[in-house]
């Protein structure tokens, strides 16, 4: 197993303010984030601002690949908002009640209590076949010692 190295929450928390703050400036390359670094923010040893860069690199590269808990970056809620609020063209439901959606006896009774026994797209099917639905001819397992 390879483990990364641990980081103090001093390390954390200054690279994820910087990122919030500047992170139009700041890119996947550890020397300009360095210089980024001691540009914006006043860090007392070379050092610690070494490990904030590290981190800040670090975490723009995760970024990257995708949003990251506990950074909020505008250019991610409106990207998540996008797919919140993502309408397709066609419904899935739609789908299925084209293709036919299989029901058995019950629930074409619950429906008729209802009053919604006749949609479109209902296919009754039997009882039956549906009690070993997933196993298909398969037969049960002999090698299992019996239940007691």
């Amino acid at each position: 197993m390879i483990q990364g190295r641990v980081r103090n929450k001093t390390v954390k928390r200054a690279s994820k303010k910087i990122i919030e703050r500047y992170y139009q400036r700041l890119t996947l390359d550890f020397n300009i984030n360095k210089r980024i670094c001691d540009e914006v923010a006043m860090i007392p040893s070379k050092c610690l601002r070494n490990k904030i860069a590290g981190f800040t690199t670090h975490m723009m590269k995760r970024i990257n690949r995708g949003p990251v808990k506990g950074i909020s970056l505008k250019l991610q809620e409106e990207e998540r908002e996008k797919r919140l609020d993502y309408i397709p063209d066609i419904s899935q439901v739609d789908i299925m009640i084209e293709d036919g959606i299989e029901i058995d006896n019950d629930t074409k009774n619950m429906l008729r209590n209802m009053d919604m026994h006749n949609l479109p797209g209902l296919n009754l099917v039997n009882n039956k076949d549906h009690r070993n639905r997933g196993y298909g001819d398969r037969p049960p397992r002999s090698d299992r010692p019996p239940r007691n």
